[in-house]
C-alpha cells in the first residue's frame, strides 16, 4: 500500500476523532443488531460511549428499545441497564447517522442462488452512511466478505460526496470473530485485525477498539489483509472438517471408529489439531465464507479446488445421515417410508438458538423426502417454519423416545436427557458422539 503525504503523519480530523475517543465523548452507531452488532454494540455503550443501534427490522428495534435482549452473547441485564441509563437506543431512522463519529457495519453477507455473495446489504448501509456522512467520521466494516470489498466497494461509494478518505473521513475493516454459544471467548475477550485503508485510518480504529474490548488489536498493512485473514480463518475449519467428515466416511466402510481414532491422534503434542465429524456444517460463517474466496479467485483466473472439494464433503454429510438412517431401520425390516424418525437438535451446534444454514433442515427435507414422519425436540428452538411447513418442538420423555422408530442426535445440547434417551430409544444413532460414556440399552446403536 503507497503512502500518501496524508499518511506520513496523522490527519487532523484524526487527532481530533482521537480526543474524543480518549475522552469517550465520540457518539457510536452499529449498523446491523444481529449475532455481531447487538454484541458489539453493547460492549462500546458499556466502555461509556454513547451508542446508536440501527436495523430495518422493527421488531428489533422495539426490542432493544425496550431492553429486551434476544442474542444469546448478551447478558440481558446489561442491555436492560444501558437502554434504562440512555448509554443505548435503536432505531430504524438512519438519518441519526449525521450524529455519529463512528459507525460499524454488521449486516448479513450471504450467497446468491448461484453461490456468489450477495454484498447489496454493505452496499445498501453504505450509501444510508454516506447521504449523512461528515467530516472526521470513522466507518468500520465489520460483516464478512472478500477480498477487496471495502477499498473496492465501501470506499468510492463514500467518497461519491467530495470528501477523500484519510483526511476527511477515515474507512476501515475489521473482521467480525463472533463465536455463538463460547463460554470462553465473546466480543470483548477476542483478539481483533484491523486494516485500516491508510495510517490515520487505522490509528482511530485502534483507538477505538483498544477503548472497548480487552482482547489484543492486531494491526495489519490494508483493509485486503484484514478481509483475506477472516476468509482463511473460516476456509481453514471448512477444509480441516471435510477432512474429519471424509475420514467419517472411509472409516464407515472399514468398520473403524472414527471417534476413537481422533482421541488417539490428538495425543500428539504437535503436528495435530483435533476436527471433528458432524451430519453437516451450519451457521453464518463455516459453510459460506470460503465462497467468497472462490468467486474472487475467479477473477485471477484461479480455481480453488481444495476449497470446493472441501465444500462438496460437507454438504454431503446430511445425505449421508439419512442413507446411514434408512439402512439402520432395514436392519429391522423397517422401511424408511413411514417410519417415526425423532430428531434431537435443529440449532446448528450445541446450546444455541441459530439455525442459520443448519445441516438438520436438508437431514428433515430428505427424511420427508423419502415418507418419513418426523418428529423433533430442541429447547433453544421451539418453533420454526421450513420450506413452508410448521415444526413444533416436542418434550423429551419416555413415551416419545420409545414411539419413534429411530432416534437421532442431531445437536448436542447440554440440556438433553442422555440416560433416558440411551434407556428408551429403540434404534440410536448419534452424529455427535455425545453418548460416549453413557449407558445404551439398545442393541442397534450407531455412531457417525
Amino acid at each position: 500500500m503507497s503512502l500518501t503525504a496524508i499518511d506520513l503523519e496523522i490527519a487532523p480530523l484524526a487527532k481530533d476523532l482521537l480526543t474524543k475517543i480518549e475522552t469517550k465523548t465520540a457518539v457510536i452507531g452499529v449498523i446491523g443488531l444481529g449475532y455481531v452488532g447487538l454484541p458489539l454494540a453493547v460492549e462500546k455503550a458499556k466502555a461509556g460511549y454513547q451508542v446508536i443501534g440501527f436495523d430495518v427490522q422493527d421488531k428489533r428495534v422495539e426490542m432493544v428499545n425496550a431492553g429486551v435482549n434476544y442474542i444469546g452473547d448478551v447478558v440481558d441485564n446489561d442491555l436492560m441497564q444501558l437502554v434504562s441509563s440512555k448509554k443505548m437506543r435503536a432505531t430504524t431512522d438512519f438519518s441519526f447517522i449525521q450524529q455519529l463519529d463512528a459507525v460499524a457495519i454488521c449486516v448479513p453477507t450471504p450467497l446468491d442462488i448461484y453461490q456468489q455473495p450477495d454484498i447489496s446489504y454493505v452496499q445498501k448501509s453504505t450509501e444510508q452512511i454516506a447521504k449523512y456522512l461528515r467530516k472526521g467520521m470513522l466507518v468500520v466494516l465489520e460483516s464478512t466478505t472478500y477480498p477487496g470489498t471495502t477499498e473496492e466497494v465501501v470506499k468510492p461509494i463514500l467518497e461519491n460526496n467530495g470528501l477523500k478518505c484519510g483526511e476527511d473521513f477515515f474507512l476501515s475493516y475489521s473482521p467480525e470473530r463472533v463465536d455463538p454459544g463460547n463460554k470462553e471467548y465473546n466480543t470483548k475477550n477476542t483478539p481483533k485485525v484491523i486494516g485500516g485503508v491508510t495510517k490515520s485510518c487505522t490509528a482511530v480504529s485502534k483507538a477505538l477498539y483498544q477503548s472497548v474490548l480487552e482482547g489484543d488489536v492486531h494491526v495489519v498493512s490494508s483493509p485486503a489483509i484484514a478481509e483475506m485473514e477472516k476468509i482463511l480463518e473460516n476456509t481453514f475449519r471448512n477444509i480441516n472438517i471435510a477432512l474429519a467428515n471424509e475420514m467419517t466416511i472411509l472409516c464407515n466402510k472399514m468398520g473403524i471408529d472414527i471417534w476413537e481414532v481422533i482421541d488417539a491422534a490428538k495425543t500428539k503434542p504437535y503436528g495435530f489439531m483435533a476436527f471433528y465429524p458432524g451430519p453437516g456444517l451450519g451457521g453464518h460463517c463455516i459453510p459460506i465464507d470460503p465462497f467468497y474466496l472462490t468467486w474472487k479467485a475467479r477473477e485471477y483466473n484461479y480455481h480453488t479446488r481444495l476449497i470446493e472439494i472441501a465444500a462438496e464433503i460437507n454438504n454431503y454429510m446430511p445425505e449421508f445421515v439419512v442413507e446411514r438412517s434408512m439402512k439402520m431401520l432395514n436392519k429391522i425390516k423397517k422401511p424408511l417410508n413411514g417410519a417415526r424418525v425423532h430428531l434431537l437438535g435443529v440449532a446448528y451446534k450445541k446450546d444455541i438458538d441459530d439455525l442459520r444454514e443448519s445441516p438438520v433442515l436438508e437431514i428433515i427435507s430428505m427424511l420427508e423426502e423419502h415418507g418419513a414422519i418426523v418428529s423433533y425436540s430442541d429447547p433453544y428452538i421451539p418453533n420454526f417454519n421450513h420450506n413452508g411447513k410448521e415444526y413444533k418442538s416436542v418434550d423429551i420423555n419416555q413415551k416419545t423416545i420409545s414411539e419413534a422408530d429411530l432416534t437421532v442426535i442431531t445437536t448436542d445440547h447440554t440440556f438433553f436427557p442422555y440416560e433416558l434417551i440411551g434407556e428408551c430409544a429403540t434404534i440410536l444413532f448419534d452424529t455427535r458422539n455425545v453418548m460416549k460414556g453413557i449407558e445404551v440399552k439398545t442393541e442397534h446403536f450407531y455412531k457417525l
